[in-house]
């Protein structure tokens, strides 16, 4: 998709309307409810920062993905996770509150870190100086894209609180609806890309999600984290703010590239379906008591 109203006002928007019905639903008690289990937190982090893009390098070259996939890919490991993690989180009776308070904190941290990581992606598989970087500016307008509505919303809340949250439903369900928006629009407006791109990321993508979606609940059951807590931490792990990263590979004044959004918008179809049955699996093993 080129330069048109849907890449520069359709896509932030649509953003700006998940970020802020996360923010809605944010208080700082949920960063102090955080900070008292810390060793969750920090090995969410270190799955979200240090491992997950390791998988994905895995991936990206057990598949021998072209350039603009790989870096597309690398994109989508860099994107916290995605609001309806939350949801699926419920489904499965996951920990929603660290769920909710991950999905802030990664948001913080990716300001830092998506740069960074989509910068080292462009010039490893493209070569230094075939590229422009995320510059300094462009992680200003990351930063004003990804928190500004969830500042937006929280401040809201703290001043009206009741109707903060006779809003959060309505907004959630915008959200949603948003979400599927920007994929179908990915999809159908570059549907030449899709068909020539979808053959070599598809199974990418998909084993992509599934490590991502196995390393977030694993890695914390194997050092003694709690199950719902481990829930949590696989939702948010697993499924990737692909409308982030389709905004951001598709926007003119970031990476304006919409080849590179092609396996955020194919990993958006295909998260929503292994989350759904990663939670189904989760919740029957809590009822017959299995040990992982």
């Amino acid at each position: 998709m080129r330069d048109s109203i849907i890449t520069s006002v359709v896509f932030p928007l649509a953003l700006g309307v998940i970020m802020l019905g996360l923010g809605l639903s944010l208080t700082v008690s949920d960063f102090r409810r955080v900070m008292k289990s810390p060793k969750v937190v920090a090995i969410a982090l270190a799955c979200q920062v240090l491992l997950l893009p390791l998988v994905c390098f895995a991936v990206v070259y057990v598949f021998s993905l072209p350039p603009v996939l790989a870096v597309g890919m690398l994109l989508l490991a860099a994107a916290p996770g995605g609001t309806s993690a939350n949801l699926f989180s419920h489904l499965a009776d996951g920990d929603v509150a660290l769920n909710i308070s991950l999905t802030a904190i990664n948001s913080f941290l990716s300001i830092i870190t998506l740069p960074l990581i989509v910068n080292f992606a462009l010039v490893h598989f493209y070569g230094e100086g075939k590229v422009i970087p995320l510059q300094f500016g462009k992680i200003i307008q990351v930063f004003f894209i990804v928190l500004g509505p969830v500042v937006i919303g929280m401040i809201f809340r703290n001043k009206a609180e009741h109707f903060a949250e006779s809003m959060a439903p309505f907004v959630k369900k915008a959200s949603a609806l948003f979400l599927f928006l920007v994929i179908g629009i990915a999809v159908a407006s570059d549907w030449q890309n899709l068909k020539t791109y979808v053959p070599q990321v598809g199974l990418a993508a998909l084993s992509f999600n599934l490590l991502s979606l196995g390393v977030g609940y694993c890695v914390p059951r194997l050092l003694k984290i709690g199950r719902r807590q481990a829930t949590a931490v696989g939702m948010e792990i697993g499924i990737h703010n692909s409308v982030l990263a389709i905004t951001i590979a598709m926007s003119p004044v970031l990476l304006a590239n919409p080849a590179m959004a092609t396996p955020a918008a194919v990993y958006g179809l295909i998260a929503n379906v292994t989350a759904a049955m990663f939670g189904f699996w989760v919740s029957r093993r809590m009822k017959v008591g299995v040990a992982l």
